[in-house]
């Protein structure tokens, strides 16, 4: 264990003693929200970030341990387990290489090379080896044996051949060795299967590709993971850039490590002839299987933190309020399915109306969302941003002009999850008589007012701001994308009073279960006027009530501290501060000047250190308060809603929907979004999309092509880059350089081989399949 601990310390760069104190709290229940706020002192201060790292490693190195006990036991068991052996196992720090280290001694089914060493022909292979002045056909003559299949020389020598290239093939210092020469050197070749251009035309940037196996980003190894998976695609790991001395090189090494040298001796064609079979045979397609896995899980997991980040942005946007809304969910034929629901996201009222063709009653409509207004005194117009939403959004805009004295607020929201909720069975439950359509008009309106709350009840897998989604570790994938909700869930907190089920599922320390007991007891004995009423909820224990109390909220009940974050276990301090300064809680709830005046050591004893104390003072100076930004919404340009409408050099402003390693995609109000390449976000160099723009951000773009065949749009944030000349063919020539002004060359960002302006990446049409 303490060799896990000291790893996991150097991994995070904390302390072993932070780890082992932390990995404690974990067996006893805790949550990271938990511990990341409640728990510094114990931990040192470790983040949520650093919680979360050391969780899942500690999980990974946990199974690694006990694979390696189980390796120890068969490998002794064999009798086969010697002091060096036993080392270089204690000593294996990934599972890649531990199982290296038991190949020889792993059940397998039999091969040529068992076969012959039944056969009595080991002792042959190891002469040969040792000695390459034998001569081969005159030692193998002593071991003929017709009866076990070895009837002349030539078998003989085959036998013996087999036992050496099982033996090279499962030496782990040498796949180790081969291993790091391919991870500095390989070359990832992508080639098209014959007759398969037409059904795979949109893997056609890797019909003829090639790129280093270690600088090969996520995204593009993901496309050709893909492309292979579709049958459009052949993947090849070349050991080096110069195909013709690629393999030779592997072969050297082979022959290097076991000291097999060509002088012209008796045995050394047999050796040399042993090792080129054993690269060819055993060690290219193992290793190439190997680095292949290798290079897919490192996509996944960097897709993964892709998909998290942008997850986190998107749970954290701005919410514009708890106010009246009117939610517009657009649709042609079938008409603009119209909820209004109050502060709280309760249903006031539904209908259906059709402004658009083919019925056209444009007026009838704007009158009945005018009625709607002034009877439910809407704040807030949100508009679903799928099919029809810009002549929805002008429907809006007729209906302000009817308004002016209501200072109506119209915004376009997101439809992405909205259909995955309105036939869940959440829903179902919460609208049993509610249209399905109706249903999702209700979850647009009400993630306007708070997209947390709202967007809890769907999948985060179905939310759509990831890269290759479906085609990562999906364990995994949930797994990293629940831990982003619930730390989000907490970071913000949750109103114990108004909170739905699935919400209050996210608050750390309890489950689907205690959420629906804690809001059955709500509706059968009234609202919660104090934490410790928890207590009484069914089910819900005194751990349960330790982990979850400090992030729910009561706003206007019997303690002041119950609508802060300040745990129950830490009243006694407030207590202990406001008697030595002879205050109420209310005379020092947001009085500034006095809780800055308070010395947080003055009070620090063996239960609170200084960094909780801190803490405490910061969260009556603004109890309850809100992480999130400030809410702001982007403006769409009129006459601009479809591909059509773009021009070379336009102005626009967007919302980022996605931000990926490559660059952020951008909602511009045409139902197609746009894509900033990395190099075109700012003048500056940036290694990371992330570091200039989150999902949510309202940014202003330039548009620099559109395709409208491949549905395709290029923008850029740098207002002075121009559009490329109408006759240069960007989608063949990749390297042709953009038009430039005359400011001074900022460090400029290396594109990919495969991207050019108008993102050439088989990303950008998955993506727009994605929203639909």
């Amino acid at each position: 264990m303490s060799m896990i601990v000291k790893q996991i310390a150097a991994e995070i760069a904390a302390r072993p003693e932070q780890v082992s104190a932390t990995i404690a709290l974990l067996e006893e229940g805790a949550t990271v929200p938990f511990i990341a706020r409640y728990r510094k002192e114990v931990t040192g201060g470790l983040d949520d970030t650093q919680l979360r790292h050391l969780e899942q490693r500690l999980t990974y190195l946990r199974e690694l341990e006990e694979r390696r006990q189980v390796i120890l036991k068969t490998i002794d068991e064999q009798g086969k387990l010697t002091a060096e052996l036993k080392q270089d196992i204690l000593a294996a720090d990934n599972k890649t290489r531990l199982e290296d280290l038991y190949l020889p001694y792993k059940a397998k089914r039999r091969t040529k090379g068992q076969i012959a060493i039944e056969a009595g022909i080991l002792p042959l292979a190891d002469a040969l080896q040792a000695n390459p002045k034998l001569n081969p056909e005159t030692e193998a003559a002593a071991f003929i044996n017709a009866e076990a299949g070895f009837a002349d020389v030539k078998a003989v020598l085959d036998g013996a051949k087999y036992i050496l290239m099982e033996r090279f093939a499962e030496d782990a210092n040498l796949l180790a060795r081969l291993r790091q020469h391919l991870a500095q050197h390989a070359v990832l070749k992508s080639t098209l299967v014959a007759g398969k251009e037409q059904e795979g035309a949109k893997f056609r940037d890797y019909f003829a590709h090639t790129e280093s196996w270690k600088s090969t980003p996520s995204h593009r190894a993901l496309a050709m993971f893909r492309g292979r998976n579709e049958g459009v695609l052949q993947l090849q790991l070349v050991p080096d850039a110069n195909e013709e001395t690629a393999h030779s090189l592997c072969e050297q090494m082979v022959a290097s490590h076991f000291n097999i040298k060509d002088e012209g001796r008796a045995a050394d064609a047999f050796l040399r002839t042993a090792v080129q079979w054993t690269w060819k045979v055993k060690l290219h397609l193992h290793l190439e299987n190997d680095l292949l896995s290798e290079l897919r899980e490192k996509a996944e997991e960097e897709a993964i933190k892709v998909f998290a980040r942008n997850l986190k942005d998107l749970l954290m946007a701005a919410p514009a309020g708890m106010r009246n809304t009117l939610a517009l969910d657009p649709g042609l034929r079938t008409g603009v399915k119209v909820t209004a629901i109050d502060e709280t996201g309760k249903l006031l009222s539904q209908t259906t109306i059709f402004p658009h063709a083919p019925q056209n009653m444009w007026d009838k409509s704007v009158r009945t969302l005018v009625a709607l207004c002034q009877q439910h005194k809407i704040e807030l117009i949100a508009i679903g941003n799928g099919t029809a939403s810009r002549e929805t959004d002008k429907l809006a805009a007729d209906v302000l002009k009817a308004l002016p004295a209501q200072k109506l607020q119209k915004i376009m929201v997101s439809e992405a999850g909205a259909s995955i909720y309105s036939a869940s069975e959440l829903a179902a439950l919460e609208f049993p008589d509610l249209d399905v359509s109706l249903r999702g008009a209700v979850s647009i309106g009400r993630r306007l007012q708070d997209p947390l709350a709202e967007l809890v009840k769907i999948e985060p897998k179905a939310i759509g701001v990831g890269q290759y989604q479906h085609d990562v570790n999906q364990s995994l994938l949930t797994k990293s994308l629940d831990g982003v909700v619930e730390d989000c869930v907490n970071a913000v907190g949750v109103d114990l009073n108004t909170a739905s089920v699935p919400l209050l599922a996210r608050v750390a320390g309890l489950n689907k279960t205690l959420a629906q007991n804690i809001v059955v007891y709500r509706d059968t004995n009234g609202r919660f006027n104090e934490r410790k009423e928890l207590l009484k909820v069914p089910r819900l224990g005194p751990k349960a009530y330790e982990q979850a109390a400090g992030f729910l909220r009561i706003n206007n009940g019997k303690n002041p501290l119950d609508a802060s974050s300040v745990h129950p276990e830490a009243y006694p301090l407030v207590e202990k501060i406001i008697s030595a300064h002879q205050k109420s809680v209310e005379q020092i709830i947001g009085n500034s000047s006095f809780l800055k005046s308070i010395d947080a050591k003055t009070f620090a004893d063996e239960h609170f250190g200084v960094p909780t104390i801190t803490d405490i003072l910061k969260e009556l100076d603004k109890p309850g308060r809100d992480p999130r930004p400030e809410f702001k919404t982007a403006s769409f340009k009129d006459g601009v809603e479809t591909l059509k409408d773009l021009k070379d050099g336009m102005l626009l402003e967007g919302v980022v929907t996605n931000v990926t390693n490559f660059g952020a995609f951008v909602d511009i109000g045409v139902h197609q979004d746009g894509l900033v390449h990395i190099s075109s976000l700012t003048d500056k160099f940036v290694s990371d999309p992330h570091q200039v723009v989150k999902a949510g951000d309202v940014v202003k773009v330039k548009v620099l092509e559109v395709d409208i065949e491949r549905k395709r749009i290029a923008l850029t944030m740098r207002m002075d880059e121009q559009p490329a000349p109408k006759n240069a063919d960007r989608a063949t020539d990749k390297t042709a350089p953009r038009q430039q002004s005359n400011r001074p060359a900022a460090p400029r960002q290396a594109k990919p081989a495969d991207n050019n302006a108008a993102m050439g990446n088989a990303f950008a049409e998955a993506f727009a399949k994605l929203k639909k």
